[in-house]
Parts: C-alpha cells; structure tokens; sequence
C-alpha cells in the first residue's frame, strides 16, 4: 500500500520569541523539521510533503536531505488558516491515489519510527488516531468519547469546564485512507473560536458517518510532546539527549554521567568506549573501542581511534590516531591528522596540520600548515608562523627532529631529518638533514667529528 505524509510546519512560533521559525530551533544538534522527516524515513514513509512559511520553504530540501529523507516537497500556507487548511493546500499538489496519508506536525521531535508504524498498521478503516494520557492541564486537544468509540475531538480553546478534565488527548499525529481525506477536508468550516478550519473536526466526521476510527495509544505521553517555548525545547531536550545516552550504553559504551553528557543523532561509538562527565560530542563524529573522551571535551566531525584518550580538549574536523593522547586543554582544528601514539598536551593548539606516529608536542606550542614526521619532538612553546600577512605557508618537519623550546619556524621552511634547533631558535631558512642550529636568526652548528 502506498503511503505519504504531510508534515505541518508553517507555525510561526510566536511563543519562542525568535526571527528563527519554529521548526528550525535545534535540539541535540538537528532542528525539529529534521526529527519528523527521520522518523517518517525510518518508517518508510517516503513520499513528503511540508507545508510551510515562506521563511523555512527554502531550506526543507536541505533539512529533508540530512535526515535521509531524499526529496521532499514543500508547499507555502499563505495566509495560515488552521492545520485543516494546510492539509487542503497539501493535498491540491498531489494527484490522488488509493492508500494511507500520515500527518504529523514538525515541531514534534520525540516522535519515533515504533509509533507510526504502528498508527500505520492500525489504520483499517478512515483514520488511526494516535492518543495520550496527558496530566493536566494541558493544551492538548481532548479526546471525546461515545462509549468506547471516538465520538470526536475538542480543542482545548473550544472545550467545556467538563471536557477540559478529559485526560486522553490528542497526540497530532494521524493515518487516514487518503480517498476519505479528501472528502472529509473538503467538507471543513471554520465556525469555532479562532475562525480556523480544523484538522481535528475530520475525526467527528468520520463517527457521523459511521467510518471506522481506530485511536492508537502512546506508550509515553512525553514521546508526542510538542514544542511551543523554549523551556519546551529545552525539556525536549534533555529527554531525547538521554534516550540517545541510553541507546550507545545498552550497545557496551560507559556513559559515567548522562546528564551532563551531550550527544547527537548518528554518532558512531564503539563498545568499551568511556565518556566522562561534561563533555559533548557533535556531527560525524566516531570514537573507537577502548577510547577515553573527557571529562570537560568537545569533538564535531571527529574521527578517534582504538585506545585513545581525549581529556579536557577540543577536536574538530580533524583525526585522531589509535593509542594516542591529547590534553589537557589542547584545540585540534580543522583538517588535522594525528598518528598512531602521538602526545599532544596542554595548551597546544594544531590547524591544518599531519603529525605522523610517535610526534610529540607536550607544552604550549602552536603548529598551523605543518607537516611532522614520524617520533619527531616538539619543544614548549614553539611556533610555526605560518603566515605572512597575504597567504598561509606550509612548514616541513622531517623524522626523529627535536625542536628546541621557544623556537619559532618561520614558514615556508624545511627542516631535515635527525636536525634539531636550539632553544629560542627563529629558523628562517631550511634545515638540512642531521644539522643542528641555533640563534636569531639560526644559523648551523659546526657538525661534529
């Protein structure tokens, strides 16, 4: 059976207090938008359409690609008139055909694969609607019953004193036989409070006319939480930030405090990783087995190694080979590579940069554009001055060289194999192989017999 789904977004989210529509607002790292269109993508809902603003239509495409989705159209609801009136919009863009329409709202980010799949496969006759027990009070519209059966649903703005002590609610999220859709929405008013045409008066419609209505029960209230605010947000928040903690620790990762632990979708954590307290990791980021990050780190696109430690350290777009250590308090930037048991320690700070296995650079130093060779040491406070106010040079440091504290590495410059500088050295010219040099500028030492 062919299955769609229209994605409610147009909202303007006056509550959050913001020029970024509401569906933008991130959380964990990916905006709202992104969470509905993953889970749909997760289900295999593929067909998708979004009814938007003007201000987020333009970045659905953008937003539907990160989340997997593929393509996704959007549709601009212009002026907004009610989540009838969007469905109608919707719906005019698509040739009918015979199957199921989910809908769903984009500003709902909990909501996961399990629940639409199984509001999907509930649906056996008009519509499967997904419902909660919610505490109270609440703003959620109720679910009115005729014994057992769903009679209709009341907006809580258009509720009685007594249907507002109602505790199964409307969750918002929606299956309906397409071809019923259209001749439910269809047939809409917008005689109510707020003078909208109302989604939810397509459920009374269905029981008038005796259609097979079939409420799907959340297991968890808080998975069909809606974000309005941002304290919202910020709850929402914290409770996928755990469920994403609680997945990585049940597949063998030591998460030794989850709530100060912040993770992102699609991290890639091997078992017999440990992630101490305070620390953040964002992006693409993937950490071998037996690796150590923390406490107080924060990776984004960082590529980690087997048996490596990161403690009190930022990484960036860069690697990190197995066995090594950084920290504390190093900043590895963007397109840095270290090697295998490589030592960066405090108060370093690389860009751009490949350190080949065994480099050390223990204290205070500063490599930008730079090439190090294999067991090469890097003395406290060295710098490699790597621009000359118009470009960026590279510098070249070859295998087994010692530079000496506070040496300065004026680029373009070479330094040889074996060679090494002496303390406070400004080198400016190459270093050949096995010559040792000193001063300001260095010049070479006279080689030994």
């Amino acid at each position: 059976m062919s299955v769609r789904a229209i994605v409610l977004a147009a909202g303007k989210g006056t509550r959050m207090k913001s020029a970024r529509p509401k569906v933008l607002h991130e959380l964990c790292g990916r905006p709202m938008l992104w969470y509905a269109l993953r889970a749909l993508r997760s289900a295999n809902v593929l067909d998708v359409t979004v009814v938007t603003s003007a201000e987020v239509s333009e970045l659905v495409a953008e937003v539907a690609l990160a989340a997997g989705q593929g393509e996704a159209r959007a549709v601009l609801q212009e002026p907004q008139l009610g989540t009838g009136h969007a469905v109608q919009i919707a719906l005019a863009g698509l040739e009918p055909r015979e199957g199921q329409v989910v809908v769903l709202y984009g500003d709902m980010p909990l909501v996961d694969e399990e629940l639409l799949s199984a509001a999907m496969a509930a649906c056996g006759g008009a519509l499967a609607l997904v419902t909660a027990r919610m505490p109270l009070p609440s703003a959620f519209g109720r679910i009115v019953r005729e014994g057992e059966q769903v009679a209709r649903i009341v907006e809580a703005r258009d509720a009685t004193k007594e249907e507002l002590d109602i505790d199964e609610m409307n969750a918002g999220v929606y299956v309906y036989d397409e071809a019923k859709l259209r001749e439910a929405v269809a047939g809409l008013n917008n005689d109510n409070a707020q003078s909208e045409y109302y989604l939810t008066d397509t459920v009374g419609h269905f029981a008038r006319a005796g259609h097979r209505i079939s409420p799907v029960l959340a297991r968890d209230y808080r998975n069909v939480l809606g974000v309005n605010d941002r304290v919202e947000l910020a709850a929402a928040a914290a409770l996928l930030n755990r469920r994403l903690c609680e997945q990585h620790m049940r597949a063998g990762v030591t998460i030794v405090d989850p709530a100060t632990t912040y993770l992102e979708p699609d991290l890639i954590l091997a078992p017999d990783v440990t992630i101490w307290p305070n620390t953040s990791l964002k992006g693409n980021t993937a950490i071998g087995a037996h690796s150590e990050i923390g406490p107080n780190a924060r990776l984004r696109n960082a590529r980690i190694g087997e048996h490596a430690v990161v403690t009190e350290s930022t990484i960036v777009d860069s690697g990190i080979g197995d066995f090594s250590y950084v920290g504390p308090w190093a900043h590895v930037r963007a397109g840095t590579e270290i090697g295998t048991g490589a030592r960066i320690g405090n108060f370093v700070e690389i860009k751009k940069s490949h350190l080949a296995p065994g480099v050390k650079a223990s204290h205070l130093t500063y490599l930008g554009d730079t090439t190090v060779g294999e067991r090469s040491n890097i003395g406290a406070g060295t710098i490699t001055a790597n621009f000359d106010g118009v470009s960026k040079h590279r510098t070249t440091i070859g295998r087994d060289v010692k530079i000496g504290s506070n040496s300065v590495l004026v680029a373009p410059v070479k330094l040889g194999d074996r060679s090494m500088t002496g303390a406070g050295a400004i080198v400016l010219r190459d270093v050949a192989e096995d010559e040792r040099v000193v001063g300001n500028p260095a010049r070479p030492l006279p080689r030994k017999q």
